[in-house]
């Protein structure tokens, strides 16, 4: 297809290696697979591929895509296989690409892979190069507890030596002055 066939749908094309055509005027809004893997493309994914309506299958594997993977994406109704594995991409994965319906996974943590600086489910936690919030929380409860508990032995220390001192004083007898 030349990029003179304006108006003219295209509904499913291969652009992995050596298949990336010239497509300047080509409407893609029927486009129903897109396959970009392994042409080492950089920089953001388009927002705007949500405009294809028609999307079942967006594959943008191994590339140096960067940024964050765009919100809108999950508006794809009919988009059943997304996969932008061993990329250069960050932040968390959009809520709208979580599930389809009910609990149903809708995309496994394979199609995402390979992002170092990714996270949200279905990705695995990241882990902490540092302590965790729950790691701080604990350390200030464990601190505050040790001191509560610290505080309150000394306090029923003081008053069982002061009760012991009135007992004493209460079985001797007062000499008149």
């Amino acid at each position: 297809m030349h990029s003179g066939d304006k108006g003219k749908a295209i509904v499913s094309r291969d652009l992995s290696p050596k298949n990336l055509p010239a497509t300047k005027g080509l409407y893609l809004v029927n486009l129903a697979v897109l396959n970009l893997s392994s042409n080492h493309l950089s920089g953001p994914i388009p927002q705007q591929l949500a405009l294809c309506a028609y999307l079942n299958i967006i594959d943008l594997h191994d590339n140096q895509l960067s940024g964050t993977i765009p919100q809108q994406l999950g508006l794809l109704v009919r988009l059943s296989v997304f996969d932008v594995s061993n990329n250069k991409l960050s932040g968390p994965i959009p809520a709208t690409l979580e599930n389809r319906s009910g609990n149903l996974q809708r995309f496994n943590a394979s199609s995402y892979e390979g992002n170092k600086d990714l996270y949200g489910y279905p990705l695995a936690a990241m882990k902490s190069k540092g302590l965790s919030v729950m790691a701080i929380v604990g350390i200030g409860l464990g601190s505050g507890l040790l001191s509560l508990v610290l505080s309150f032995s000394a306090v029923c220390i003081w008053l069982r030596v002061t009760e012991q001192k009135v007992e004493n004083e209460e079985g001797k007898i007062m000499p008149d002055y």
